[in-house]
């Protein structure tokens, strides 16, 4: 079964591997060296991060190194954009409100 990039992400386990093996692709054990947690387990966050491609695996030798996927992450990126703005404005209408309300207590 495919899994959800939400779901994916939504666990700070696999964000902290996103975030490890976007500056240097790692090998699994290389990744299970920074988690107090076993080989087997963040076998399991690679899983689920290979089947929503956030995360790409390349062979080398016997080693398998994994790579994150920009493209992946850029195309998640695009689809939050179409919210972003919409955010962005209600944010700034709440602090012209906030401010309108400061500015009368102190009156």
């Amino acid at each position: 079964m495919k899994q959800d990039i939400f779901q994916a992400i939504s666990d700070p386990t696999r964000r902290a591997i996103l975030t490890l093996i976007a500056i240097k692709a790692l090998t699994p054990n290389a990744m299970a060296e920074k988690f107090d947690m076993t080989r087997q387990a963040v076998s399991k966050h690679i899983k689920v991060l290979h089947e929503c491609e956030l995360i790409k695996p390349e062979h080398s030798g016997r080693e398998i190194y994994y790579h994150f996927n920009a493209k992946k992450m850029q195309e998640f990126d695009h689809w939050l954009a179409q919210f972003r703005q919409n955010w962005e404005t209600q944010f700034t209408q709440l602090d012209h409100l906030l401010t309108t309300i400061k500015e009368q207590a102190t009156k």
